[in-house]
């Protein structure tokens, strides 16, 4: 079922992510009334109506589009945690998030992304990532290279000898043991900064625009299409052990990933002596 799906027309994937985009968060762009948004768990951690909204309409077309497939989102998670375990399952799973960047997209930034990727067995085998504001529109397939626009993309390498440019997680929302996790950044040839949404920095990746992430959170929602675009895009990721990065849980944190697999070994050496 999964392979013949992915084999056919996947065009009505994008077009089902852009019209969830179109009638649920765009024409809520900078008209969020305050009720709109709720606090989920602290002020660095929002929701809004746009999120909840598109990711219903997302629910609905996906698993439309293939019988039989099932949806872990952001929202449905926050609602009831057991939702998770499907990733675990038989059935191939649309993991969804409807507004990455809620905060930017509160702010009035066009900084933010609607993220889907397609798994089954655990195992993340299409992505797209659309920034609704930017009309960009990146789309990965395993095996089969990734594409913004219609343009393949490729990450390249970074120079040698130059500075490298890493998006880190933001100290918003992390713990006083995850900074000192990502402490060993702070060092000669290298430049962390705090991440935006977590998927337009897997695009900027993707791109030859950043070198490297490196993140400390795991939720899957936030990762698995940006790791398929960076890896079909010829970049690569690991774990702080040298792991694979497992959508369904249980990494050793935090992870990077990079333009080359030559920029994850350094990163990686760098965390594992702040760890």
């Amino acid at each position: 079922m999964i392979d013949q799906f992915l084999a056919g027309d996947l065009s009505d994937v994008e077009e089902a992510v852009r019209k969830a985009a179109a009638a649920e968060i765009l024409p809520r762009f900078r008209q969020l009334a305050d009720d709109d948004i709720v606090e989920k768990n602290g002020p660095h951690d929002l929701v809004t109506v746009a999120d909840r909204l598109a990711e219903e309409h997302l629910t609905a077309s996906l698993t439309a589009l293939l019988p039989g497939s099932v949806v872990v989102g952001e929202e449905a998670v926050h609602a009831d945690p057991s939702v998770l375990a499907a990733l675990g399952g038989d059935a191939p799973v649309w993991i969804v998030d409807p507004v990455d960047g809620t905060r930017q997209f509160v702010h009035g930034e066009d900084g933010f992304a609607t993220l889907v990727a397609l798994a089954h067995r655990g195992e993340v085998l299409a992505s797209w990532t659309y920034a609704p504001a930017l009309d960009l529109m990146a789309v990965a397939l395993r095996g089969q290279g990734a594409r913004l626009g219609g343009e393949p993309l490729r990450a390249g390498s970074p120079t040698p000898g130059e500075v490298l440019t890493v998006a880190i997680s933001h100290y918003d929302f992390t713990t006083e043991a995850e900074q000192r996790a990502l402490a060993g950044l702070n060092t000669e040839g290298v430049a962390p900064r705090p991440c935006g949404s977590a998927g337009l920095e897997y695009l900027n990746v993707a791109r030859g625009r950043l070198d490297a992430i490196a993140f400390s959170w795991e939720n899957p929602w936030d990762h698995a299409a940006g790791l398929l675009l960076v890896a079909e895009a010829g970049g690569a990721s690991a774990t702080v052990a040298g792991q694979p990065f497992r959508i369904a849980g249980g990494n050793a944190l935090p992870f990077t990933a990079a333009r080359d697999a030559a920029t994850v070994r350094h990163i990686l050496g760098l965390l594992a002596v702040a760890g």
